[in-house]
This record gives structure tokens, C-alpha cells and sequence, in this order.
């Protein structure tokens, strides 16, 4: 028997925890779901990460008001994909007024942003089942480019308006977030909030810990160099894309090793697949050899690992710019995988 697609048969709901890390830093995160952060500062919030949908984000809204009535001002995208930032609607009742993002997830919402809301809502109907709130993609207000010192701000429709420092630093009042993107990983344009002042990370699908790892648009070889960027900071607690949020040096880096321990075997697996010249299929079995002993019982494994091998054999295959994801091309994918 064939298992259900991606995540249609996940429908129950998830435990969620809202919880605070610092003076300043706040988690919200649900059992394997994708988390959020909340940053709150004298005068303005942050959110990192919007949820999947503007009811969603109700939720959030919610939590945040049972501990500040200070306008929501800021929203961080992490990356592109729509279980991220198609929440993002919901801010604007709260004040927010930029959305923040890099220029390579910006790159990604042109190229692919449509074709992923469709994919990612067929995948997960329990995330998306308020979609008929969602009006459409998110589009960053204030984008930080690419690797030059200095960063230019573009709006989504392409204009430029403005220069900012190539790490966005923005005061909330009495705390400061430095926004940057440490290199490639889960996708080319993967943007972080570190609060350096209390030490906590906000990630992003970069770090996960205890839940499977999505690697569909990855930069598989480039992923362990970023996590080792984002060690160097000695961060004293993580919020990560997905998992609970980790609190203390030892655990910060649990899920570091986590992470890259789910990357490298991956990738390793799909570089022997392709010497071997085994097809996409054999290239499935192999890897499982490897991956399902070690993380075979966590969230969404058995949903991730068909993309997760797809991208791993292309990768290895010398496809550098990882394919555009589809509704058709996921349940094609999916089928041939199966059994």
C-alpha cells in the first residue's frame, strides 16, 4: 500500500509553545510544524517567519498580546517557501510596515513563488486549511542583496530605493537585531536574526532539530559551511525551523550537528547513487539504507526524504540550480518513488 502524499493524512492538530528565551526573545513553535520568532523590543516587534497563513498568524497575533500591545512593525522571511511567509497579510492590521527579506529569496518568489504556493498547499492540507485567507504571494518591502558591502533596497517591483549596510541592523528599542544571510544552505537566499546582545538565533529552515529536514531546494554543498557560520556566533539559544527551541550552548549546537549530521549523509548517499549509476529509484533505497536508522521516527521524515533524494541525486548529478518544485511534479515524483 502506498503511503499518503507528502503530509495529506497529517491532520491532527499540534501542541503549540510560546515561550521566552531572553529579556527580548520569544519562540513559538508546534511539534514538528514550522516555528516562528517573536523579538520584542521598547518600541517595535519583529516576527521572523509569518506562518503559513494570515488565520494562522492569528494565532500568533494572539500569544504576542498576552505579553505586548507595541505594534508589530517588522516581519522577517527567512526564505521563500509559502509555509513561511504567506501569513505575512496578518501584520498589516498590527503595523507592520516592512517585510523583510533577501535578495535571493526575493529571486526565488519571482521564479518560483507561485508554482510553490500550489505545491506546498496540496502538500500540506492541515497548514493550508484556512488558504482562502491567504490573497496572494508575499512580496519583501525591503530586500537585502547579495554580497557586496553595501546592499541595495528593492522593492518587489524591482526598483531600487535605497542602500542599507550589507548586515541590516535594526533597533526595536532597548535591543538590536542584525539580520544577514550566512551563506547558501536550504535555499541560495536564507536570511537570520541574531540578537547578539542575548545570544539567540533565529535560523530559519537552516537549523532543525528532532524533524525532518527539506532539502528540495538546497545547496547541498554549501549547507555544512553555513551551519559552521552560524557555530561561530556561540549562540545561547536557538530557535529553529522546525523543532523545540533549544536553549543552552550544548543544545544550540545539538541541533547544529543535527542538521548537518541529515545533510552530509544525505548528500553523500546521493553522490554514491549517481557513481554507481543507479536511477532516481535505486537511488531512493540506498539512501534509506543510510538515513532511516538514524532518523526514521521524527516529523515528516517520510515526507521530505522523495524530495530530499530528488535534489540530493540532481546535486550529485551536477544540477546546480535546483529544479522548480510543482503540484505536478511532486505527485509525479512521488508515484515513481513509491514501493
Amino acid at each position: 500500500m502506498s503511503k499518503a502524499f507528502a503530509s495529506q493524512a497529517d491532520l491532527a492538530d499540534k501542541k503549540t509553545t510560546f515561550e521566552q528565551l531572553s529579556p527580548h526573545c520569544w519562540a513559538y513553535t508546534t511539534e514538528g510544524d514550522p516555528n516562528s520568532g517573536v523579538i520584542i523590543g521598547d518600541r517595535f516587534i519583529m516576527v521572523s517567519d509569518a506562518t503559513a497563513t494570515p488565520a494562522m498568524a492569528q494565532d500568533l497575533i494572539r500569544k504576542i498580546r498576552t505579553v505586548s500591545d507595541l505594534p508589530i512593525k517588522y516581519v522577517l522571511l527567512t526564505h521563500y517557501h509559502a509555509v513561511r511567509v504567506l501569513g505575512a497579510y496578518a501584520y498589516a492590521a498590527q503595523g507592520a510596515t516592512e517585510i523583510i527579506a533577501s535578495q535571493g529569496t526575493l529571486e526565488l518568489i519571482r521564479e518560483r513563488g507561485a508554482q510553490d504556493m500550489k505545491s506546498e498547499m496540496e502538500r500540506f492540507p492541515r497548514l493550508f486549511r484556512n488558504a482562502e485567507t491567504v490573497p496572494g504571494l508575499t512580496w519583501p518591502t525591503l530586500v537585502i542583496g547579495g554580497g557586496d558591502p553595501t546592499r541595495q533596497v528593492t522593492g518587489a517591483n524591482g526598483q531600487t530605493q535605497g542602500e542599507v549596510p550589507g548586515k541590516l541592523s535594526i533597533n526595536l528599542g532597548g535591543v538590536v537585531v542584525q539580520i544577514w544571510s550566512p551563506g547558501p544552505g536550504h535555499t541560495r537566499g536564507d536570511t537570520i536574526a541574531w540578537v547578539e546582545e542575548e545570544k539567540v538565533l533565529y535560523s530559519g529552515d537552516l537549523v532543525e532539530y528532532e524533524a525532518g529536514v527539506y532539502t528540495g531546494d538546497a545547496q547541498l554543498a554549501e549547507w555544512p559551511a553555513t551551519l559552521e557560520a552560524l557555530r561561530a556566533l556561540r549562540a545561547e539559544a536557538l530557535v529553529p525551523g522546525r523543532g523545540e527551541a533549544m536553549k543552552g550552548s550544548v543544545n544550540v549546537n545539538k541541533a547544529l550537528d543535527y542538521t548537518q549530521r541529515w545533510v552530509q549523509t544525505l548528500y553523500k548517499a546521493g553522490q554514491e547513487a549517481v557513481a554507481q549509476g543507479m536511477d532516481l529509484k535505486a537511488a531512493m533505497a540506498h539512501t534509506r539504507k543510510a538515513m532511516d536508522p538514524i532518523f526514521g521516527h521524527v516529523f515528516i521524515y517520510e515526507h521530505c526524504l522523495p524530495f530530499d533524494v530528488s535534489r540530493a541525486y540532481d546535486e550529485a548529478s551536477g544540477i546546480k540550480h535546483p529544479r522548480i518544485w510543482t503540484a505536478e511534479r511532486d505527485k509525479e515524483m512521488w508515484a515513481a518513488l513509491q514501493g
